[in-house]
């Protein structure tokens, strides 16, 4: 009598015959090459951005540098408080506010309109050496940057006042030196310095464009001009949203490197902001615990907007990243 031996039904297909076990490797088996690539970046930023976390007590305490943390007075909220009590305060945040929206809007309408008419050049050589040239400015640091804006800008010898003042017979303006004047050149120049590389997100929503679509607006007898209307703007209008909402996050981020290299004291009550205030008063002044307060609070700020503006971005466009 022929013994049989019993099979598992793991090992049993569908039709009854017997089939070879297959070897499931888990998951994170897979990425194991790629989670030990990561495994670096992660240990930097738990380093160096979330054990210095522990140093935001010192916002809740009157710190002294030989006391500690460990030996400082807790003050609970008073340093939230005096940020909002005082007026120099509440104008710096409006400063930043006031900057980095016209950053915010600046360096979206200008990569737009210049991705649109970068689109508009045929020659490939002409259009490579203009995006070459504009793609420059954003390698440069803020302090060759700012050095050459204050030559530039000068009121005695600047060499745009000299064209100012010979062309046009207009006096001598003092750029850096006045409230409302110093605004408009941080914004100018950091569209200036941006924009070509801030071009290359719309540039790439630009090729992934149909062009059949293009043909068939060409063959119902469309021009350029009914073209790009029609066809480029619209489909530029959802990577616009996805921009101008993900920006919303860095309202309270009005530049650092750029304001610190060309402001002054004759411009604080315009061109003062969050970053740069924090830093006169908590390394130059030694008030720890207040910088630390006022740092707090644009933490926290930013957090709520960078979530608000991820919401958006999916509503709005259906974006997401998570």
């Amino acid at each position: 009598m022929k013994q049989t031996v019993p099979l598992n039904k793991e090992s049993v297909s569908s039709r009854g015959k017997p089939e070879a076990p297959v070897r499931r490797r888990s998951k994170w088996k897979k990425t194991i090459s790629l989670d030990i690539m990561l495994l670096p970046a992660l240990i930097l930023t738990f380093i160096f951005s979330y054990i210095p976390m522990a140093g935001l007590i010192m916002a809740f305490q009157n710190y002294k540098p030989a006391l500690g943390m460990t030996g400082s007075a807790w003050v609970g909220f008073d340093h939230f408080e005096f940020l909002f009590s005082i007026p120099e305060n509440v104008q710096v945040i409006w400063n930043t506010v006031i900057i980095a929206g016209l950053k915010m809007v600046a360096n979206l309408v200008v990569p737009f309109i210049f991705a649109l008419l970068l689109n508009e050049i045929r020659k490939m050589y002409f259009k490579k050496v203009v995006q070459t040239i504009v793609y420059m400015p954003h390698f440069l640091s803020w302090v060759i940057v700012g050095g050459i804006l204050i030559d530039l800008l000068a009121q005695n010898g600047g060499l745009v006042n000299q064209a100012l003042t010979g062309l046009l017979g207009i006096d001598p303006i003092f750029f850096l030196g006045d409230g409302n004047w110093f605004r408009f050149v941080v914004v100018a120049s950091d569209v200036w310095k941006e924009f070509g590389f801030n071009t290359i997100v719309f540039l790439a929503a630009l090729a992934g464009i149909n062009p059949a679509l293009y043909e068939a607006a060409e063959v119902d007898g469309a021009g350029r001009w009914q073209q790009t209307w029609a066809i480029t703007i619209p489909s530029l209008i959802p990577i616009t949203i996805v921009v101008g909402t993900l920006a919303l996050g860095n309202i309270l981020n009005g530049g650092f490197d750029q304001i610190f290299n060309l402001y002054n004291a004759l411009v604080y009550d315009k061109g003062d902001i969050i970053d740069t205030f924090v830093y006169r008063y908590g390394i130059i002044g030694g008030k720890f615990s207040f910088s630390t307060a006022v740092g707090l609070f644009k933490s926290i700020v930013s957090f709520v907007l960078i979530v608000i503006a991820y919401r958006l971005a999916y509503k709005l466009a259906n974006y997401r990243i998570f």
